[in-house]
């Protein structure tokens, strides 16, 4: 729910993109002014723009060396106006069925609502450049220091990965989230006799937000060599892949959709069935549990990362398999299979709880196939309405057709 909320208000509040929603109301005092963020990847997924990052637990003032005056550099905050957001909505759907066939019919019924209702105050918290740049000039960083000692010992360069939050909404005071869903269901059967049935599930749910909790934030990459450190205000923008199109051409959004994915997953239809079934179960698996969902998606993340020797280990039983067939790839192949994988677990963390457990009882009952057509359906439809949401939950069947097939 907490997911629900930030991303719908970044939605509202910057069209830009440049905040990046926080996911987990567990995590958000990881994303406040001055923390430390190791960017992991950059991404120009169709469907999240952002880079990936990662929480360190330090701060810019953690990795500094002491001023001369002694003073904290807490004081570089600054707090802007705040400003009200509510929504209450809505929805309501009804619908029947009834089927004939002598001597019997059967009539289905149902309807179900879904309603959302939430007031909260975020207020702006900042630190100005210009005082970075005072700061910059005064104080080094300790290359001493052991976050710092072991980002140098990776592959990768520090100035590749170490970001500093520098912006941030927070809840200015406490605020409800509260959702509701209910479902009612009949069925009457009439064969030599009649049956009738009624049913109905409710579903409430609410969440609290605690005053100074981070909801979205902005960061801005460090460049750090030999205790100097500058600031990246102008990073290159990420450039999004060729357009790979294995069925001819692309045909708008649902094209470049198809396209993306197609790229992205190339490696899949060369595998082997019981490869195939591996990678599926793994994954599925995943879905059932977040804390192996998220386990998966950074061993594969690290893979590309790691020079040869790279060694996949974990005491999960549901993961052994898949690691194993892995550690046991020539590298050539490796990558390709580590990239196409976390593609789709990134498209899989995009979704809702709820719609994560749909998706699952699709793939269980084997009908993702059917709901693609729907969703290819779907949006055509949408497209000539003028509409832009045309990459929403329904459509990571799309992704993870490619590996059910």
């Amino acid at each position: 729910m907490f997911k629900k909320l930030t991303k719908f208000l970044v939605s509202q509040m910057d069209p830009c993109k440049e905040l990046v929603p926080v996911e987990s109301i567990a995590d958000n005092e990881h994303f406040r002014p001055l923390c430390l963020l190791i960017e992991r990847r950059k991404s120009n997924r169709i469907f999240h723009s952002a880079p990936y990052y990662q929480r360190t637990g330090f701060t810019l003032e953690d990795v500094l060396l002491p001023g001369e005056d002694g003073k904290c550099i807490e004081s570089l905050h600054q707090d802007s106006s705040q400003f009200t957001l509510r929504k209450t909505s809505a929805d309501q759907a009804d619908g029947g069925l009834s089927i004939a066939f002598d001597p019997a019919s059967v009539g289905l019924q149902g309807g179900a609502s879904l309603s959302k209702e939430f007031s909260i105050t975020p207020q702006k918290k900042s630190v100005s450049l210009e005082s970075l740049e005072a700061l910059r000039r005064e104080r080094e960083i300790n290359m001493d220091h052991s976050f710092i000692q072991q980002l140098r010992r990776t592959d990768i360069k520090l100035c590749m990965v170490l970001n500093m939050v520098t912006e941030i909404l927070e809840a200015s005071e406490e605020a409800v989230y509260r959702e509701s869903t209910k479902a009612d269901g009949g069925i009457k059967a009439k064969f030599y006799a009649t049956f009738c049935a009624q049913g109905t599930r409710e579903d409430k749910q609410s969440i609290v937000i605690p005053k100074g909790c981070t909801l979205a934030f902005r960061t801005i990459r460090l460049h750090i060599r030999d205790g100097t450190w500058d600031l990246d205000y102008f990073p290159a923008e990420p450039v999004r892949r060729a357009a790979y199109v294995a069925d001819g051409p692309s045909q708008g959004k649902l094209g470049a959709v198809v396209a993306e994915v197609n790229y992205s997953c190339r490696i899949f239809p060369e595998l082997s069935s019981d490869l195939l079934v591996i990678v599926l179960n793994t994954i599925k698996a995943g879905m059932r549990d977040k804390n192996l969902l998220q386990e998966l998606r950074q061993k594969m993340e690290e893979v590309p990362e790691q020079n040869y020797g790279y060694e996949l280990k974990t005491e999960s039983p549901h993961l052994k398999d898949l690691f194993s067939t892995l550690q046991h790839s020539p590298r050539d192949r490796l990558l390709p299979l580590a990239e196409g994988i976390t593609y789709v677990l990134d498209a899989l963390y995009e979704l809702m709880d709820d719609q994560l457990l749909l998706l699952l009882e699709s793939l269980e009952r084997k009908i993702v196939s059917q709901q693609l057509r729907l969703v290819r359906t779907q949006i055509t439809f949408r497209s000539f309405q003028g509409g832009t949401d045309y990459f929403n939950s329904n459509n990571i069947s799309i992704v993870i057709s490619q590996v059910d097939n």
